[in-house]
């Protein structure tokens, strides 16, 4: 397992658009922390990101898993090119002749999901844990340490949505076409979501259904954290809106990705396994 891990990093780390992706995503993940920076003075109006309580414990969990799958999408085409140049370079053509099985090559590629998704994960929860601490009103440990369920959904949305690219760069060989199939399958989400509840079912049907399609159980793992700020349940009382909603991480919407994953990984194998290389 070792060697097959170290063997992809070593790829990775050859290639300069990977590199570069990667140091990125983790600056960007980084420049979380300059939200709190953000001031706003105009008269009599004084807005600090931070005095919200962005960076409140619990609730800085939530917020920071929820923005920081945002940048997943640079170590998405880090996926899918590492695939793609295994196709154009050769390179996968010549591992199984020197004696690498097609489910050690998918093992590998899935070994690297693993670790980047375990990377980003424990790098999250750092700059979490110091934001919260420098700027958190609260600092008792048993308040710091709860909530810590959305940085393990984080951690499976990774690993769901590194799959799901890994499965379309095995499928179409091409990054710029996996990239574009993945666009294009969000969309395909959206309108068969609106057929069935327009056609066939309830709308309020149609959205448990759409709750199993991948993209969207990933999706729901974290849930939008900004109604729960105290300023934006405050101004829904005051208009008469109702802004307490249920943000809480369900086993069985871990499961469903669970699920997919196990199924992207098969699919990725089978398909290549048929292939003729």
């Amino acid at each position: 397992m070792i060697r097959l891990l170290q063997i992809e990093f070593i790829k990775l780390w050859n290639n300069r658009a990977s590199k570069v992706l990667v140091i990125s995503y983790f600056v960007l993940l980084t420049l979380i922390s300059l939200i709190a920076a953000i001031k706003f003075n105009i008269g009599l109006i004084k807005f600090h990101l931070a005095e919200m309580g962005i960076f409140d414990f619990p609730y800085i969990w939530h917020f920071n898993a929820f923005i920081a799958a945002f940048f997943k999408l640079f170590l998405a085409v880090v996926i899918v090119s590492m695939v793609a140049n295994e196709y154009s370079n050769k390179t996968i053509k010549q591992n199984l002749i020197d004696g690498l099985s097609k489910w050690e090559f998918i093992y590998s590629k899935f070994l690297t999901v693993l670790a980047l998704a375990v990377i980003s994960t424990i790098f999250l929860f750092i700059i979490s844990l110091l934001l919260g601490i420098g700027y958190s009103s609260y600092d008792e440990i048993s308040i710091i340490f709860s909530g810590l369920e959305f940085i393990l959904a984080y951690f499976i949305k990774l690993v769901g949505f590194f799959s799901f690219c890994l499965f379309l760069g095995i499928l179409v060989k091409r990054s710029a076409f996996a990239l574009g199939f993945l666009i294009l399958w969000s969309i395909i989400e959206q309108l068969l979501f609106g057929l069935i509840g327009w056609k066939i079912t309830s709308w309020e049907t149609a959205a448990k259904i759409k709750a199993l399609f991948p993209l969207q159980a990933m999706s729901n793992l974290v849930d939008e954290p900004f109604t729960r700020l105290s300023a934006v349940q405050n101004f829904g009382d005051q208009i008469g809106e109702d802004f307490k909603f249920d943000y809480a991480v369900h086993w069985y919407e871990i499961l469903i990705v669970l699920g997919w994953i196990a199924i992207f990984i098969y699919l990725s194998y089978v398909l290549l396994k048929k292939r003729d290389l």
